[in-house]
C-alpha cells in the first residue's frame, strides 16, 4: 500500500470545531483594525504581547500535555485555532516555531529537565525557539552540515555558521542541527539536535533584509560558544531522524495553504462590490476555492494521522508542495485581474497588500523544504525511487 493511500475525507470533530467561535471572538477585537497589508505577514509578523494573550488564554500548546502547562487537547483543536489565526492575519510570529515544532520535539525527545524548563514558557507565549538547520553553500542539502559541536570537559563547544533562520533575533532559544562526531562526507550519521541559548557568549545574530524590506531571516554566527553538557537535545547522533520528525510537524499545517488569504479575502470583499464584481473576477474566484477546498480537506486528513499517532512525512509533504503552489499562484492571479481595471478604480489598501504578498510568494517554496526535496520525498514515498 502507498504511504498516499491513507489521505481519507476527515471531518474536524465538533468539540474541536466549538472552539473556532471563541478564537473568532478574541481576534475580531484584537486584529481586524490591523491594515490587510500588515496582517498579510501573519506568521511572519511579531507581536510579543499577543503571543502572552494567547498563551493566557489557553490557545498556544494545545495538543501539550496539561502537566506540562499544555492543554491536553488534539491536533483537531490546534488546527482550527491555527486556521483562524491566518484567516484573521494575526501576527504570530514570536511564538509559532517555538509552539508548532519545538515545543512537540522537545515533548518527544527532550529529557525530563528540558520539558520542565521549555515546555511551559512556551505554551505561556514567553519563549520563542528558532530552528538552525540551513547552511551557506548547502541549499538544500541538509545531510551536508559542517557546525559541528565538540566534547570538552564543561560539555561542548560549538562552531559554525546557521543562515536563513526564521526569527532568530527575536528568538531566546534554537534548536541547531550540528555535527558531533565524523565528517561531511558521513552525511545523516553524527548529527545531533542541540538548544542553543542565543544570549550565549560567541552568538552573533544578523538579520538579512529580504526583497519586502522585512528582516526577519537571520544569519547565526557561533563562535566557540560553550554549551553545556545537557544542551544535546534526545541522544547524541540521532540528530538527522529527529530533524525528519521535526519537519512533519512544520509541513503539515495549515499554514501551507493559507499564506496569501489575506490578500484573497481583501480581494473578495473589492468583488463583493458594484464598482469591483466582473463575470471575469467571479469566476476566477471560484477557481481559487476550488484549489483551496480540496487541499483543505487533504491538510485536515494529515490532522487526522497525526491525531491518530501516525507521522505523516510524505503526505505532509504532498500538501506542503501542492500548497505553496497554490499559495503562490493567487497574488499572480489576482494582479492580473486588477491591472486590467482602472487603476484609481482598485482600493489602494488592495494593492499595497498586493504589492506585499507578491514579493513575499517566491519565498512559499522555499521555506520548510524546497519543491526539489518534497517532490523527492513524494517520489519514495510512491515507491518510484
Amino acid at each position: 500500500m502507498s504511504a498516499l493511500d491513507s489521505l481519507h475525507l476527515t471531518a474536524i470533530p465538533p468539540e474541536a470545531e466549538a472552539l473556532r467561535a471563541q478564537v473568532r471572538a478574541f481576534l475580531q477585537d484584537a486584529v481586524t483594525r490591523i491594515p490587510a497589508h500588515v496582517r498579510a505577514r501573519s506568521w511572519g509578523g511579531y507581536d510579543s504581547n499577543l503571543s502572552r494573550e494567547l498563551g493566557q488564554r489557553g490557545f498556544l500548546g494545545l495538543t501539550l500535555p496539561k502537566e506540562y502547562g499544555g492543554g491536553g487537547r488534539t491536533p483537531f483543536d490546534r488546527y482550527v485555532v491555527v486556521e483562524e489565526f491566518l484567516n484573521f492575519g494575526a501576527p504570530v510570529g514570536s511564538h509559532w516555531i517555538a509552539e508548532r515544532q519545538s515545543a512537540p520535539l522537545i515533548l518527544k525527545y527532550g529529557s525530563e529537565e528540558q520539558k520542565r524548563s521549555f515546555i511551559p514558557a512556551i505554551c505561556r507565549g514567553e519563549m520563542y525557539f528558532c530552528i538552525g538547520m540551513s547552511e551557506p553553500n548547502a541549499g538544500s542539502d541538509l545531510a551536508s552540515v559542517k557546525t559541528r559541536a565538540t566534547r570538552n570537559d564543561k560539555g561542548w563547544v560549538l562552531n559554525g555558521q546557521k543562515i536563513w533562520t526564521t526569527n532568530a533575533h527575536n528568538c531566546h532559544c534554537m534548536i541547531a542541527l550540528v555535527r558531533t562526531s565524523g565528517t561531511g562526507e558521513d552525511r545523516q550519521k553524527g548529527l545531533s539536535q542541540v538548544i542553543v541559548d542565543l544570549k550565549l557568549p560567541g552568538v552573533t545574530v544578523r538579520p538579512i533584509t529580504d526583497l519586502s524590506g522585512d528582516s526577519h531571516f537571520c544569519e547565526v554566527f557561533f563562535d566557540n560558544v560553550q554549551l553545556a553538557a545537557d544542551a544535546v537535545l534526545g541522544r547524541e547522533g540521532d540528530g538527522w531522524e529527529q530533524v525528519m520528525s521535526e519537519l512533519a510537524f512544520e509541513r503539515s499545517g495549515p499554514e501551507r495553504l493559507f499564506s496569501s488569504i489575506v490578500l484573497f479575502d481583501e480581494w473578495l470583499a473589492y468583488v463583493r462590490t458594484p464598482q469591483g464584481r466582473t463575470p471575469e473576477s467571479v469566476r476566477l474566484a471560484g477557481r481559487i476555492i476550488a484549489q483551496l477546498a480540496p487541499l483543505r480537506a487533504m491538510s485536515v486528513a494529515v490532522t487526522g494521522k497525526l491525531a491518530r499517532g501516525d507521522s505523516p512525512v510524505v503526505e505532509a509533504a504532498l500538501v506542503k508542495d501542492l500548497g505553496t503552489g497554490v499559495e503562490q499562484s493567487i497574488p499572480a492571479l489576482i494582479a492580473d485581474d486588477l491591472f486590467r481595471r482602472p487603476a484609481h478604480e482598485v482600493p489602494l489598501e488592495l494593492l499595497r497588500t498586493l504589492n506585499y504578498v507578491t514579493q513575499a510568494a517566491p519565498s512559499f517554496s522555499l521555506r520548510g523544504g524546497t519543491r526539489d526535496i518534497l517532490r523527492g520525498m513524494i517520489a519514495r514515498g510512491l515507491g518510484l525511487r
